[in-house]
C-alpha cells in the first residue's frame, strides 16, 4: 500500500488536470468549501494512483485518472474511462487531503483511511458517538493533550473501519470499537485494531504528525503504507481555512 499528502495551496490553478466529468461537477459547487475539498482530494488521489500504476505525473496522465463514487460515496477509480482494478481511500481535513493507495489488481480489498486534528471533543461528544469501553479510556486520562489524542484516534479509526464497510458516517459509530498501542515502530507508526459487534476485524495502522492525526484500517493485516514522494509532509502542516474569507463562490 502506499499514501500520500498534498495541503490546498498545492493544487494548481487551472483545471486541465480533471476529466470533462469532474470539470462539470466542480462547475456546480457554490460554495468555496466545497470547491476546495473536491480539488485538493481529486489532486491527492489522481496523483497517488498515477504514481502506483506508473503513468507519470503529466498533466494528460493525472487527467486520465477519475475518481468515481458507488452510490454508498465510496470512491472507485477509473482510468482513461475504464474501472481500475485498484482500491482507494480518501480523506481531508483542514485544507489538506491523504489517500490510501491498494496494490494494482485490488488484492488489498476495500481500504480505509481518515485524516483528523488534535483538537478538543466534549464530553457529550464522547458518550454520544464511542462505547461504553472507549468512553471509560477516554475519561480517564487527564484532561488535556493527552485525552485529546485518544478521543480523536478513536473516532478516526472509527471512520477509516466504516469505510471499509462503505457505510461512512451513516452507521452507529458504536458498531465497531478502537483498540490502539501507543508504542510507535522507528517509521512512526503504531497499530491499531477496530473490532465490529458481530466480530469483524479491521487491523490498521495509526500516526501522528504535528496536530495531525492519520488512521488507517483493511481487512487483512498487512504493513503499514509506504509514503509517495511529492507530497506534503503532514509534520510541519499548517491547518488551512482559506475559505473563510470567501464562503460562496
Amino acid at each position: 500500500m502506499w499514501w500520500l499528502a498534498h495541503g490546498e495551496q498545492e493544487v494548481p490553478a487551472g483545471v486541465d488536470w480533471l476529466t470533462l466529468r469532474e470539470q462539470t461537477i466542480l462547475a456546480e459547487l457554490r460554495y468555496t468549501k466545497r470547491r476546495v475539498e473536491f480539488l485538493t482530494r481529486r489532486w491527492t488521489a489522481k496523483r497517488a494512483v498515477a504514481m502506483v500504476l506508473g503513468r507519470g505525473l503529466t498533466t494528460t496522465a493525472v487527467a486520465g485518472v477519475e475518481i468515481r463514487h458507488h452510490p454508498s460515496g465510496a470512491p472507485w477509480v477509473a482510468v482513461d474511462g475504464q474501472p481500475a482494478a485498484i482500491d482507494v481511500s480518501i480523506s481531508d481535513r483542514a485544507g489538506w487531503a491523504v489517500c490510501l493507495v491498494g496494490p494494482p489488481g485490488g488484492a488489498s480489498g476495500p481500504l480505509g483511511i481518515d485524516l483528523e486534528l488534535v483538537e478538543p471533543r466534549s464530553d457529550a461528544f464522547v458518550g454520544d458517538f464511542f462505547t461504553a469501553g472507549e468512553v471509560a479510556g477516554v475519561r480517564g486520562l487527564p484532561a488535556g493533550e493527552a485525552r485529546d489524542e485518544a478521543a480523536n484516534l478513536i473516532w478516526s479509526a472509527k471512520e477509516s473501519a466504516l469505510k471499509v464497510l462503505k457505510v461512512g458516517l451513516r452507521a452507529d459509530t458504536r458498531d465497531v470499537e478502537v483498540d490502539f498501542s501507543q508504542e510507535r515502530r522507528a517509521d512512526g507508526w503504531a497499530p491499531l485494531a477496530v473490532t465490529g459487534r458481530d466480530g469483524a476485524a479491521f487491523p490498521g495502522w495509526w500516526r501522528r504528525d504535528g496536530v495531525f492525526l492519520l488512521t488507517l484500517t483493511g481487512r487483512q493485516l498487512a504493513p503499514p503504507p509506504v509514503q509517495l514522494e511529492g507530497g506534503g509532509n503532514l509534520a510541519e502542516a499548517v491547518p488551512l481555512h482559506s475559505w473563510l474569507a470567501r464562503p460562496r463562490v
